[in-house]
Parts: structure tokens; sequence; C-alpha cells
């Protein structure tokens, strides 16, 4: 028996299906040991950054399952995923199971061709690679420990750090501070509504643009007073007077396809087109690379493998003709992208549809449009420029449409998103006249900077050199989770807290969030994986500078004060002027005098009503007394000792709406509760924090046949589900089909 190891059971199964009974195939479920949370516990920096890892919470099942079946196994192969982060896996497996005598198999796409032939070529584990991985992960341990600590001593309890999450929340603070700067200017919008004379009724608007002088070809240039007077000008003689076509411009254009996706620009196009965050887009597509569906989806490679190229070539000619096809070859722009790799593509282009739901299909579809479309011909458009006065005024700007003509549709024929619709124009001669329906001149202003959307954060991330494939998703989802930018309608909008930390980390430690660092540590463990630069070289360069410069910022006064209130804010309580904060839920006034005063005002000016004794003790500590206290989903009753006591005191009618009457099969004492959290609600158990069972989804009170763990409400076709992630009973989707 030969025994393999992946990294998830969906890939197990899969797997297992292509290389018979002489195989058992089984899933690490991601990573089996970290770091421990401490610092003084995970790394010897002194003995050269050496890490010391612990099997994760957990996994001590999984590592004793693998050991126990390698020992019977003639061959172990540890066939986990094909980069830094797999080949760190693969060595964790091999330390922490004992695998000695193992070897590494390495696939792109999970078909049985690509599996067999990895099986066939099985080779050590990488240890460059793994070393790449190792130091990343050690890395961002000491910026984010390093930088963590101070930001909780010198600005707020309980903010956070990181080496390119960091840098993220500076390039959105910048462009929010552009738009803070940005002076609108007043321009002046006509439109003339004109159709064309005898037997042609068709009606077209013609625009024209006049902004108050900005126009580079508009002379001379007007401030704003001029411009308004100049464009009612217009508009009175375009009424009076006639309309004629001024100029005509036909060209043809060429519109060629767009590479094939990289890890970066699926994320982007799936945001634009499909709606879809970069961390659903990377689930989504996660999914379709374990069933076969897709090659591997974290690259920064555009290339194809020749024998993609040509099954799609032949597809291309068999389905669509000849004439649609061109193969092309497409150069990567990344400087570190490894073209051994390829674009993301589906396994066999013949496989039209795939995904075992609409999200899963949409993504496929998108993927294999745009694969296909990447080796077809270009698009051949007519572009119509239609340039439109008034007759006798050869001095006013002129108006004019465009429009274009798809002639051939070439590569559009299977990505036909990949263009707006055409725009027809009349069919018009020179000097002929036109009749004016209407002409109205509109007054606007110049727009601030867009903000970053996740798609277009992406894009700034790829473009700066921060991050790599494998962490864009993770990098927007971080600032997101931790509170300092909020996404609203695809926009993201920096919060108070993370505007207060990027000034903090911007002020005190630029270097360490700079593009340059950034980028450079980013080369650094790309030498590192090449083999041209070693892990302690790396680090050691890094943290004595570093060190000492958190060394030396140890020594400035802690601040929560972030700027005066207005003059007219004064303390609700002893009328003295106010400070702007931070809190937990972001900026507020607080009382000069604080804490021989606890005035407080929300930066609209309403009064914060401070904690209220009730005169009573707590019951949980003894100690403590409880005090009223008003939170994020309104008014409560706590203990005055937390973080140290975290009792909350809860009403009757209140315990018995939330309580679901379900024990708690882990403590055996407790129950079962209705809770909400940051991500919304779920179940966990009354004993908290003493007992930490957490349910996403409302128990049943029943319990699984396979595993014993509780059941909870699942879908109307299928009411219950496990809450074992790990049981086959889990996923009640997989299990109906």
């Amino acid at each position: 028996m030969k025994l393999v190891i992946v990294e998830s059971p969906s890939k197990a199964k899969t797997i297992e299906k292509y290389l018979g009974k002489d195989y058992t195939v089984r899933a690490s479920i991601g990573h089996i040991r970290d770091l421990p949370k401490s610092n003084k516990k995970a790394l010897d920096i002194e003995g050269g950054f050496i890490p010391y890892y612990e099997i994760a919470k957990g996994k001590e099942k999984v590592v004793s399952e693998i050991r126990s079946l390698a020992k019977k196994a003639n061959e172990v192969i540890l066939a986990t995923d094909p980069d830094r982060e797999g080949e760190a896996i693969a060595w964790h497996l091999r330390e922490a199971a004992d695998l000695k005598k193992s070897k590494r198999a390495v696939f792109h796409e999970v078909t049985k061709e690509a599996v067999l032939e990895a099986m066939k070529n099985t080779r050590e584990i990488d240890m460059d690679l793994k070393e790449a991985q190792e130091a990343r992960r050690v890395l961002d341990r000491l910026v984010g420990y390093e930088l963590s600590g101070i930001i909780w001593k010198k600005v707020r309890y309980g903010l956070s750090a990181g080496r390119v999450q960091s840098p993220a929340l500076r390039i959105i603070m910048e462009k929010e501070r552009e738009i803070r700067k940005f002076v609108p200017v007043k321009y002046f919008n006509i439109a003339a509504e004109l159709e064309t004379i005898g037997k042609l009724k068709e009606s077209k608007k013609y625009k024209l643009v006049f902004d108050c002088g900005l126009e580079p070809g508009l002379k001379p240039k007007l401030n704003s007073k001029e411009a308004e007077e100049f464009a009612k000008k217009i508009v009175k003689e375009g009424r009076a007077g006639t309309w004629y076509v001024k100029n005509i411009k036909e060209t043809n254009v060429k519109s060629s396809p767009k590479p094939p996706f990289t890890t970066s620009t699926l994320q982007q196009t799936a945001s634009s087109r499909l709606g879809f965050s970069p961390k659903k887009t990377m689930m989504l597509a996660q999914k379709l690379y374990e069933k076969g569906f897709i090659t591997y989806m974290r690259t920064d490679s555009t290339n194809l493998a020749s024998s993609a190229i040509t099954e799609i070539s032949s597809f291309i000619s068999k389905q669509y003709g000849k004439n649609y096809l061109e193969s092309r070859v497409y150069k990567t722009k990344s400087k570190n992208a490894q073209e051994a790799h390829e674009a993301i593509r589906p396994t066999h282009v013949t496989t039209l549809n795939a995904g075992a739901n609409s999200d899963e299909k949409r993504l496929y579809t998108l993927i294999w449009s745009r694969t296909v479309a990447s080796q077809m011909s270009n698009t051949q458009l007519l572009r119509t420029k239609i340039v439109t006065n008034i007759r006798n005024t050869e001095d006013y700007p002129n108006f004019y449409i465009n429009g274009s003509v798809v002639i051939f549709d070439g590569w559009l024929k299977v990505d036909p998103e990949g263009k707006g619709e055409d725009i027809m124009l009349p069919k018009i001669n020179m000097e002929d006249n036109l009749n004016l329906k209407a002409i109205n001149s509109l007054s606007k202003e110049t727009l601030p900077p867009s903000r970053y959307s996740e798609a277009s954060l992406i894009k700034e991330l790829e473009k700066r050199d921060i991050g790599r494939p494998s962490t864009y998703a993770s990098i927007v989802s971080t600032i997101e989770d931790r509170g300092y930018v909020e996404k609203i309608n695809k926009t993201l909008i920096p919060t108070d807290t993370g505007e207060v930390v990027s000034d903090f980390l911007e002020e005190h430690f630029a270097k360490y969030i700079s593009d340059d660092f950034t980028s450079e540590m980013e080369d650094g463990l790309d030498k590192i994986a090449d083999g041209k630069l070693t892990y302690k070289k790396l680090l050691t360069d890094f943290y004595k500078p570093f060190q000492k410069e958190i060394k030396e910022k140890e020594k400035i006064e802690k601040s929560n004060n972030f700027g005066e209130a207005p003059k007219d804010i004064k303390c609700p309580i002893c009328n003295s002027k106010m400070i702007i904060k931070l809190s937990k839920n972001g900026k507020f006034y607080s009382c000069s005098k604080f804490p021989n005063c606890s005035g407080a005002r929300t930066l609209e000016g309403e009064i914060v009503e401070g904690p209220k004794e009730t005169g009573k003790t707590c019951p949980k500590c003894g100690k403590g007394k409880l005090i009223e206290r008003t939170g994020r989903y309104g008014k409560f009753i706590a203990c005055n000792n937390y973080p140290k006591c975290k009792y909350i005191e809860t009403s009757e009618e209140e315990r018995q709406k939330k309580d679901t009457g379900v024990k708690c099969n882990k403590c055996e004492t407790g129950y079962l509760e209705e809770r909400r959290g940051r991500f919304g609600v779920f179940y966990s158990c009354s004993n908290y924090p003493d007992c930490k069972l957490a349910i996403k989804a409302r128990p049943t009170g029943n319990y699984c046949k396979l595993c014993g763990e509780l059941m909870m409400e699942g879908t109307k076709t299928i009411p219950e589900r496990c809450s074992d992630k790990t049981c086959s009973n889990h996923n009640p989707h997989k299990l109906k089909n």
C-alpha cells in the first residue's frame, strides 16, 4: 500500500479515484503545525531565528492517523500544493509524523494524467521553497508582534499592525487624504439633441463638455463666471442657428484579447463582473481546482502549457472555424513570476460547464471564456466620430459623438462581456444640416479621486510589488476584519481606527510600511526560494535595525489625543474644552480634564452616558461591581473588572429567548445559548469562557451517528448537518448529491 497525503478532503477523494486500490489518500486539512502565540516560545532569535513549532489545536488526531498509516505503507508521497506553502506543509508532515523516507509529488492540475505523471516523478522536498515560506512566516510574526506591541502601549490596547497589511492600509489612507484635499472646480456640460433631416429620423445626442478652460484645446482660458456666460451664449445661439455636420472620421480598430488569468487578474475581474470578494473568489477557485476542473489558482504567470495551447486551438478551429484561431504566447509582466507555472485555465477546454453550485459555475465560465479568448483572433471594430456645430460660429467648441460597430467579433465570440454595447450612429454625410430638438447647459463640478475597491486595491498592490498571489485576498480581508476599513458599495473607506493606526505607523515607522521596503523584502523571499539568499541573512539584516528603532520609539509618550474639538463643543459635565480621542468604536470627544472628569460626546455632539453603578456585586468574581454600560448592541450590565472578569448579566426574559435548551456536550453542565459576534449570530456554551464550545447554526439537540457531535439546523431539503467540519455529515449538499 502507498500512502498519499494532500491538504483537503475534497482533493483526497478526487485523487483516490485516479490512483486505484493500491493507494490510500489522506488529507492534512491544511497546516498541521504553527508557531506558538508567545514570541518567546516561538522563536530563538539569538540562536539564528530558529522557529519552534507545535501541533495546531485539533490536528493531533490527523497527525496520529497519518503516522499510523505510514508505518503500514510501502511508500509515503507528500502531494501538497505546488507552491511555497505546499512545500512547507509537506516538510511539517515529514517532521511531525516521522515520515523520513517520504517523497514529494507535484502537479498543477488535479487530473488523472497529471496525478499519475507526478507519482512517477517524485522528488525530495525543496528546502529553499520551505525556507522562503518559513522566512515569510517569521518575518510577519516579528513585524506584527513588535509593531502591534508598541501600538498597544502608545495608542490603544487591542490595535495591531502587519508587514503587508499596514502598507495596504497606508495606500488607502493616502487616497483618502487626496480626497479630503480635493477642491472641486465648476464646469458646464452642454448637450444638444439633434436629428437627421429626410428619411432617417434617428435621434442622437451630441455632447460637449465645457469645463471653464480646463480642456487642453480650449482657448482662451475662462474663469467660472466667464465660462457660465459663454455657456449661456452657446445655448442661445444654438437655439437660433443652423446645425450641420462639420466632420466625420471613421477608423478601423483591432482589439486584442487579454491574457489568461493570474491570481490577481482573476480576483479583479470576478469582483467587477460577478461581484465576488477576493476571499470568496479564492475559496471558489480552490474548490474548482480540487475537483480537477481548473489548474492551480495561485500564480502570477500568464503562461500556458504547449499541450493546453494545442487542445484549445483544436477546439476553436472545430467549434468556431479557423478564422477565429490565432495562437498566442503571453509574457508575464511580474518580474518574479515563475514561468514554469501556468496561468489559471480549465484542465480540459471541452468541459464547457463545471461546478457544484451557481457561484462555482459562474467563476468557471469566467475562467473558461478568458482562456479560450486568449487564443482567438482580434476583434475588428469600426469606430466613427461625428463632429457638429452651429454654422458661422467657427470659434465655438465642437459638439461630437462617438460610436463603434463590431465588423468581426473574433474573441468576443466567447467573451462578449469583454466589450460594451455597440453604439450605432446614423448614416450621414459631411455638410448635412441637422434639426435641433433640444439644447441645455448643466452646471457641474469636477469629482475627487475614486476610492479603492477590493479589486483596484489588489491591482495597486501588485503594481507596487506588495505581496504575492497567495496573499492578496488575505491582505484585503485582514484590514476589513480588523475594522480598519469598511466596505460600502464595493468601496473601501478607512475607519477612524484605521486612520489612527496608519497615522501612527507613518509618523514613527514610515520605512517599514513603505513601498520600497515591502517590495525589497518580497524580493529577498524570492531569492531564498531560488537559493540565492539564506534565511538567516535576510532576517538578521532586517531585525537588527528594526529592533533598534523599536527600542527608540519606546521612549515616546503615550497619546490618545488626536486634536482639539471645535470651540463650541463643551464638556456636558464641567463645561471645559474637549479633545478628540479614540475608543474601540471610533473617535469621540472627551473632556480635557479626564480622568478627573468623565464627560464625553459623539463627533455629532450628542452626550455619551458613562457607566452607571447598580450597587450589586459581581456574582462571578465576587470582587467587582456590576455597572451599566452602552455597547454596539445597546445597554447591558457587566462586571467593572473586565477584562479580568467577563461576566455579563442576562435578564430572565433574555435568557429564555436565547436559551436553546440543548445541553453542552463538551462540559456537560452548561447549555447552548444564542450570542452575537462580529460575524453575526452563533451559539455557544453558557459556561463561556470556561467552556469554549461554539457552533455557527442553531443546535437541534440531536447528535451525529458518525462522530457523536451536535447536529445543527441545515437546509429545507436536509434539515440537519453535523457541527464538526471534518465529519462527512457536515455538508448536506454533498450528501444529497
